[in-house]
């Protein structure tokens, strides 16, 4: 399969012969053999280069993902030895990335320099949910995940708060109750969850007595926080991106009562290895309480519903 996906990429069995060193004949010989095994032709041999067959684009996208996964297996597998050459493939939500790992990778590169972290960054949490499942990382951080058979591990938890331009009223403030914002813009996240089949603002505004008047909708936190930066509207979001260096020009108000939701590890097997000490030294990481971040504790392992997580 290898050598089919690289004459694709290629198109050409002396350029991928070349890359695979390997001779041409044995290159051949490999690639109609898959064919044989297959039942009919992969790629329609031309003067100039090769074609995919019907037959051959149905089997691409198959044979691309057998290859990344039986590489990943062997970065996996010396991962967990900690072998020099190791790799851990971690997923995680674009605020993490921004605010929780970059301490986290710093301290492993220090104490695990044989391993190489690979990080997968996505806007938001069904993505990374797919992601993981499909096998494109060995772990995932973020928030709880909705429907996972896998193991999850709490590692701590999130303040939410909201961050509103440094010229906004409230500005002077530290705090606010959320029914003060009803006449307020909202710009809002990809990664705001669903609770109770309704997204999270919609469903406690409602509550608090007003509809949440949204201007702006972002893939990324880190951009919805610019926009609240430049007066373009308020925005919940987790404190450590804030302060996590993207938000310096702005202020964070502390929702009353607090807003908090757990952080955690899943995976689609027992974390071991590499992984399992890579989740040790986030959750020790999260411990120290800085930006935003609280330890994992005995409720952590609850989403961020309706009533707030606190």
């Amino acid at each position: 399969m290898e050598y089919f996906v690289t004459v694709v990429e290629e198109t050409s069995f002396t350029r991928a012969a070349e890359l695979l060193h390997v001779t041409q004949p044995a290159l051949s010989h490999q690639v109609k053999a898959l064919e044989k095994s297959v039942g009919g032709e992969l790629l329609e041999r031309l003067p100039r280069g090769v074609r995919l067959t019907p037959m051959g684009r149905a089997f691409l996208p198959h044979a691309r993902l057998a290859v990344r996964s039986a590489v990943q297996a062997q970065h996996a597998a010396r991962a967990a030895a900690g072998a020099e050459g190791g790799e851990l493939h971690i997923a995680c939500v674009h605020s993490v990335a921004v605010g929780v790992l970059p301490e986290t990778f710093a301290r492993w590169r220090r104490a695990h320099p044989g391993v190489q972290l690979l990080l997968h960054e996505y806007a938001g949490t069904d993505a990374l949910e797919e992601a993981v499942a499909r096998g494109a990382a060995d772990l995932a951080v973020g928030p709880p995940p909705s429907h996972w058979e896998g193991p999850v591990v709490p590692v701590g938890e999130e303040e939410i708060a909201l961050v509103v331009a440094l010229d906004d009223p409230l500005a002077d403030r530290t705090s606010v109750r959320l029914e003060e914002l009803a006449d307020h813009a909202w710009v809002r996240c990809a990664m705001e969850p669903v609770i109770e089949g309704r997204p999270f603002l919609d469903l406690v505004c409602g509550r608090a007595g007003f509809t949440p008047r949204t201007v702006v909708r972002t893939e990324h936190t880190s951009t919805a926080v610019r926009m609240a930066a430049a007066g373009v509207g308020v925005v919940a979001v987790p404190t450590h991106v804030v302060r996590g260096g993207i938000g310096e020009d702005c202020v964070l108000l502390a929702v009353e009562p607090g807003w908090r939701r757990a952080l955690t590890v899943f995976s689609r097997v027992e974390l071991a290895g590499a992984a399992a000490a890579f989740t040790d030294l986030l959750r020790a990481s999260t411990s120290r309480c800085a930006g935003g971040l609280s330890p994992a504790g005995p409720n952590t392992d609850r989403p961020c519903d309706a009533e707030a997580v606190r």
